[in-house]
């Protein structure tokens, strides 16, 4: 495993991290899945013990995957252990069977005290407001309540985990006015909204976790239009025949270079993102031991002209399909 520094900050994360949100389970608000499906804790355990055993430090999560359960996991087998780093985030809600969000300083500090307990944990290293918006940025009550976290040793640092497909208003906001350490980000080949974003990032010295690298599976190429989901899983009314049939075609120039690198597709997916010397992690879903070995293993760092390959199809090809996406939330 290789690490890198994240951003301007003393945290060494390694380059693949644990993305968390799939071990939360099945989760629903009202009728809504906000989760991947019925999950075995045992064998969310074991995918722990063997990202951990691959050198993986960095696990990030929120309170609201698995409405807390996701959190309940972790602490149960790594809490306070200094060695690992663990992210998590406040902000998104579930009240009265709906799901909504919660940017006030009232919520965010004790947002932070559950989060704590659960993870069982001193203090987090990286605490995040979960997709806040430049309006709850600038009401100023969840950026005061991670400042006083901060002063009070609760979090080491925080930072904002950005919007999906309109990332950009936000991370003005936060360089403009020097707020937080890092961001949170989508970056996949298929969605390239936040190049901008990360390279003005990290030339102030932030940090940037990757996350969505495969788009839900889409980008492991193992889904036609035969595929099904359950009705707890999200992917359900995301990953409908159109925007797989769609967006099976349109990368087919992409897949062509996993012959070039003797690669497969989730491992150029993933050097593709890792391709950027500004993403400190990125943060692949792992469910299973197996899919801890399959997200570490074969990467490697992409020719700059194969870079600007994908790049020019993200700017034209991809756009369509990102619309695609868009449209299914």
């Amino acid at each position: 495993m290789k690490y890198r520094q994240f951003g301007n900050t003393d945290l060494l994360v390694s380059e693949i991290g644990f993305g968390s949100w799939a071990i939360g389970g099945g989760a629903m608000i009202g009728s809504t899945a906000i989760g991947w499906g019925d999950v075995d804790d045992e064998i969310s355990k074991k995918a722990i013990h063997r990202s951990l055993d691959l050198g993986i430090n960095f696990f990030d999560t929120a309170d609201i995957y698995g409405l807390g359960h996701s959190e309940e996991i972790l602490g149960s087998l790594i809490g306070n252990k200094k060695e690992i780093l663990i992210a998590t985030k406040a902000g998104n809600v579930s009240r009265n069977n709906q799901f909504t969000v919660d940017y006030t300083k009232e919520y965010i500090l004790k947002a932070c005290e559950n989060s704590l307990r659960r993870l069982k944990r001193n203090e987090i290293d990286y605490y995040q407001l979960h997709t806040a918006r430049v309006d709850h940025l600038k009401n100023g009550e969840c950026t005061d309540a991670m400042q006083q976290l901060v002063k009070e040793g609760k979090i080491r640092y925080w930072g904002l985990s950005l919007n999906t497909f309109e990332p950009e208003t936000e991370t003005e906001y936060m360089l403009q006015n020097n707020l937080g350490k890092g961001f949170q980000l989508v970056l996949n080949l298929l969605n390239q909204k936040s190049l901008p974003g990360i390279r003005a990032a990290a030339k102030n010295g932030y940090g940037i976790i990757a996350r969505m690298p495969l788009q839900f599976g889409l980008l492991t190429g193992k889904f036609d239009k035969e595929v099904s989901f359950s009705e707890n899983d999200h992917r359900k009314t995301r990953l409908v025949p159109e925007v797989i049939n769609t967006a099976n075609r349109a990368l087919q120039p992409v897949w062509d270079l996993c012959k070039k690198y003797s690669v497969n597709k989730t491992q150029l997916a993933l050097s593709y993102i890792l391709s950027y010397p500004e993403v400190s992690t990125v943060i692949p879903g792992i469910r299973t031991a197996a899919h801890a070995d399959a997200n570490t293993s074969g990467l490697i760092q992409l020719d700059t002209d194969d870079m600007k390959l994908i790049e020019e199809l993200g700017r034209n090809e991809f756009v369509s399909v990102m619309e695609l996406i868009k449209k299914q939330g």
